[in-house]
């Protein structure tokens, strides 16, 4: 299906004196090129790190931190939520029936959470006080984001559940953000632990499933003939209670009950997905990769759950940190992919279908996801880690270059945005 092209500047990039003003133009288009740098720039860094860790590298520099917590704060807080931020403030907007966001409410948030966390990334370079640097730009950005999204629900009639959870989800990170902050100003070791846990509980997990819960059964009744659109108002709650307590128990080490707020997550997810009828969803593509990043969402609980079981029965710790990547590879990975590629073909002007760029990206995702829960269970563990951050590499190399191409050009159809 060929792409429609309204004029001859809609199939080349912006001049360079051109640049600003159409980065500007939408969040997404700003964010999620900046996004896209850091999928790269974060995995080349722990892919460094890992070939050094297993075969040794001359001379590279060592975080003063430990590479875990660098490896899971930057991801957490800095690749994944430029993402969640083009994306937020595109939509709070439309869901809220509020005017559009001005330049001068988004830019500051694109320039403050990406600059911080490139300078952060330097900062693993044996430059502790750039590492400080960064991370406190990257609060600024999270501040001015979080007033941002809180203002537009405030000055909302419509108390929209997606919306506050969301702007929860943002106001919890805020503060994992601060905790690990304190903790490179010398707080205890406690902080950092809260704030990788809170990264991943507290920050990414309730505002994926709550775009999800929102937009995956909106657009499988747009597209299925006859599909009842199912978006309990329940989960939203449920799930977020339950993650809460998840996090407060791994956070203070009490792994016997995690089984508690485990298995019921586990359930809950696995009734979405399939109250959501993904057998019905496998055309088009962009569809049903959404249904397809989902899944991993109950495998990664399921997983969790049956590792919690066999450490409250036999204190073994088994499967490690499988689950954890299960539903970071998996779940967050791939659905970034379906859902930022989905985004960038309609705000483009371009057909919404994946195409093969992005086609090939979450298939190689799919394998990566494998390859690092296969790490886990044995052997040379550090060889399956090196094999998995290449993989990511790898898989995402094709759909970043494609997806900065559309950042840099204006829209195929002549619109504004």
């Amino acid at each position: 299906m060929a792409e429609p092209s309204s004029s001859a500047s809609a199939t080349r990039p912006a001049t360079f004196a051109e640049l600003p003003a159409l980065l500007a133009s939408a969040p997404h288009r700003l964010l999620f090129l900046a996004g896209s740098i850091a999928v790269l720039l974060s995995m080349a860094w722990w892919a460094v790190e890992l070939t050094w860790m297993r075969f040794g590298l001359g001379g590279w520099p060592q975080p003063t931190i430990t590479p875990a917590y660098a490896h899971g704060m930057l991801i957490q807080y800095g690749m994944f939520p430029l993402f969640m931020f083009g994306f937020l403030l595109t939509v709070f907007p439309r869901w809220l029936n509020r005017p559009a966001l001005p330049r001068s409410r988004y830019v500051p948030v694109a320039g403050c959470v990406f600059g911080g966390y490139v300078l952060a990334n330097v900062g693993l370079l044996n430059m502790p006080w750039l590492l400080k640097l960064g991370f406190l730009v990257m609060l600024i950005g999270y501040l001015i984001g979080l007033y941002t999204l809180a203002s537009v629900l405030r000055a909302s009639r419509d108390r929209n559940d997606h919306a506050r959870s969301c702007v929860l989800g943002i106001a919890l990170g805020t503060l994992g953000l601060i905790a690990f902050i304190a903790f490179l100003f010398g707080a205890p070791d406690d902080c950092a632990q809260l704030a990788v846990r809170i990264g991943t509980f507290g920050l990414l997990l309730p505002i994926f499933f709550s775009v999800t819960h929102r937009m995956l059964p909106f657009f499988s009744g747009n597209v299925i003939k006859g599909y009842v659109v199912i978006r309990p108002r329940w989960s939203l709650p449920v799930v977020w209670a339950l993650l809460l307590a998840h996090l407060l128990l791994d956070w203070r080490g009490a792994l016997g009950w995690l089984w508690l707020a485990d298995i019921p997550l586990a359930l809950v997810f696995a009734w979405h997905a399939l109250a959501w009828q993904p057998w019905k969803a496998m055309r088009p593509g962009v569809l049903a990769v959404l249904h397809l990043s989902f899944a991993w969402l109950p495998v990664a609980f399921a997983l969790y759950a049956v590792q919690d079981v066999i450490y409250a029965r036999s204190g073994e710790l088994l499967f490690f940190r499988a689950p954890l990547h299960a539903l970071a590879i998996g779940y967050f990975g791939s659905m970034l992919v379906a859902m930022v590629t989905r985004v960038t073909q309609g705000h483009s002007g371009r057909p919404m279908q994946m195409g093969a760029v992005p086609w090939v990206c979450f298939a190689l995702l799919q394998l990566v996801a494998l390859v690092r829960i296969r790490a886990e269970f044995g052997g040379d563990v550090y060889l399956w880690l090196v094999i998995a951050a290449y993989g990511w590499l790898l898989a995402f190399l094709p759909w970043v270059l494609r997806s900065a191409w559309i950042y840099l050009t204006p829209r195929v159809d002549g619109k504004p945005g």
